[in-house]
């Protein structure tokens, strides 16, 4: 059985911890700083870091990766069109990694940047996607490198994933985002209620992740291109009928960017 737990790092990124509790082994995901692994290696002396897995280049989500490998030796994997600090094993598309006894399959998510990977298991009772900074909680990352139409293509590829899929992502943006939603839906209930939930567990302190990519079906504006209503928004932010998916999906994220 594997555990996770989000280790906060800097303000607002998460380092996902994965436990592999009958071996005391573990992994993490994008440790943009290495001091809040060091530290929960250091309260649990008789584990071992052995993996370390990372979707994107930027500091946020590397920053840790060289130390942590000096300090455990742990095997770090990587996309293989990135430039990864300390990288073992580089990753394309369709790639097959284990980590902790668990297959994860490597998925290519170009958009936030073009190298950008997921990980994806369905080997445990409820499937799990290691998101990065492509799909957030109701939101999605923003185009630093790669194109409206390839963050699109990315982000429905993840949307076909199973609903059950449980989605881990880097950040803790969902109060923003679902404010962003609001004004795409308002009259939508599922955001409505989403927005009342994340109200009070933000209020209380606590965390809104992991998500479902059936929740994010329902309520995260970049995954409703299809939606008239949110074509309509899309347009009136435009001032001008998209014709297609993609460009409601680009026509959002620009919204998105000065919202």
């Amino acid at each position: 059985m594997i555990q996770i737990d989000a280790l906060p790092a800097f303000n607002d990124n998460y380092i996902w911890l994965l436990q592999d509790t009958a071996n005391r082994r573990c992994a993490v995901v994008d440790p943009g700083d290495a001091a809040p692994v060091l530290a929960w290696l250091g309260s649990h002396p008789d584990w071992q870091l052995t993996d370390i897995l990372v979707t994107h280049h930027h500091h946020d989500h590397v920053g840790g990766v060289e130390a942590l490998k000096q300090a455990s030796g742990a095997t770090v994997y990587g996309p293989a069109n990135e430039r990864i600090p300390a990288l073992d094993v580089a990753l394309e598309d369709g790639a097959q990694v284990q980590v902790l006894g668990l297959d994860f399959e490597v998925l290519a998510m170009p958009g936030h940047t073009l190298g950008h990977i997921a990980y994806y298991t369905a080997q445990t009772p409820t499937p799990l996607l290691f998101s990065g900074d492509t799909l957030f909680a109701a939101g999605c990352g923003r185009l630093f490198e790669g194109t409206p139409e390839q963050m699109h293509q990315s982000l429905q590829r993840l949307a076909a994933l199973p609903g059950a899929t449980e989605v881990y992502c880097a950040h803790e943006y969902t109060l923003s985002n679902l404010r962003f939603a609001r004004a795409v839906e308002p009259d939508s209930e599922h955001v409505r209620q989403r927005f009342e939930d994340v109200t009070q567990l933000r209020a209380d302190n606590r965390i809104t992740l992991p998500s479902t990519i059936e929740l994010e079906r329902l309520t995260n504006p970049f995954l409703r291109t299809a939606e008239t209503s949110v074509k309509q928004k899309a347009d009136e932010w435009k001032g001008h009928s998209n014709p297609s998916q993609a460009t409601v999906f680009a026509a959002l994220r620009s919204w998105k960017d000065v919202f």
